[in-house]
């Protein structure tokens, strides 16, 4: 069984969570998820199953969109309303200046980590450390915010959608946000609405998972997150070259892509049947041809 599976998380579930469940659901081993979902937080959470599992980066270096909630004037520990209050202030700003200082986070920006994640500082968790009271020095790291859209300003909640890069903290973004408007601030919904081009609008429930008889019948194909990377369909004849994982050269593609640069990454296809991915190459006599990096058979 490979492909892949979009599932709506739930609140109150982790990830693993979700994976063992259909891990189980499905009967096999090869499972994982492309990207933690916190917790606490409901969306949008691809699960990869046997040959999808070799994609998973892919997802997991897709965009994010996500919907959620701005509470100013409050700070707690995990930077969400889940965590202890630190400190609560007068707002005291305008919607014109919650409006200019949010879409001014648009582009990139750098990020320190909350100290509640799930990312490993020599082996061990930094929310484990947090929770024993510990707080270490952690290095900012580069996120891209691509779009903010605020839907709604209601006294000190601001309703918003944000495109993202991986690895971004909605909850951190938050807290930024209330930085720089000098009042604190937390998230106090998250929604994962999508990841690459996962939505939720096609996205299933556990409960849907857990009554469906066949599986397969949710299935998305492995090479659906790939499809804005080029597409080379392969002649018959390099069909044993192909599974062996050879150079196989233009004359031997069926739709030859003469506009596709050296270096590009590619999907390969024996027919209509996915194969592989492989980076154009060209030899000494400039021919073109394609190594596989990854066969998918």
């Amino acid at each position: 069984m490979n492909g892949i599976i979009n599932i709506l998380k739930p609140p109150g579930m982790t990830s693993h969570d979700v994976v063992s469940l259909v891990r189980k659901k499905a009967n096999m081993k090869k499972v994982g998820h492309t990207g933690t979902l916190d917790p606490n937080a409901a969306g949008v959470l691809p699960i990869c199953l046997g040959q999808g599992t070799k994609i998973s980066q892919f997802l997991l270096d897709s965009k994010k969109k996500y919907r959620g909630e701005l509470t100013l004037g409050i700070e707690t520990d995990t930077q969400d309303r889940y965590g202890t209050v630190l400190q609560e202030r007068d707002v005291n700003v305008s919607t014109d200046e919650i409006i200019n200082t949010m879409m001014g986070f648009i582009g990139e920006y750098h990020q320190i980590p909350p100290m509640f994640s799930a990312l490993k500082r020599d082996g061990k968790k930094l929310y484990e450390l947090a929770r024993e009271g510990v707080e270490i020095e952690r290095e900012p790291r580069k996120v891209h915010i691509y779009d903010i859209r605020i839907l709604k300003i209601e006294s000190t909640k601001v309703l918003f959608d944000v495109t993202c890069s991986k690895g971004t903290y909605i909850r951190t973004l938050c807290k930024d946000i209330g930085d720089r408007l000098g009042c604190g601030g937390m998230m106090s919904f998250l929604l994962r609405t999508a990841t690459g081009n996962f939505s939720l609008s096609t996205a299933i429930t556990i409960d849907e998972l857990r009554n469906h008889e066949n599986i397969k019948e949710v299935l998305y194909p492995v090479d659906y997150p790939l499809e804005d990377i080029p597409k080379i369909i392969l002649s018959p004849t390099a069909e044993k070259a192909a599974y062996n994982g050879n150079r196989v050269y233009s004359q031997d593609w069926k739709e030859p892509q003469e506009n596709i640069s050296l270096g590009t990454l590619v999907r390969i296809y024996l027919e209509e049947t996915f194969i592989g991915l492989a980076t154009i190459k060209r030899d000494e006599s400039k021919q073109s041809y394609i190594k596989f990096t990854r066969l998918f058979v």
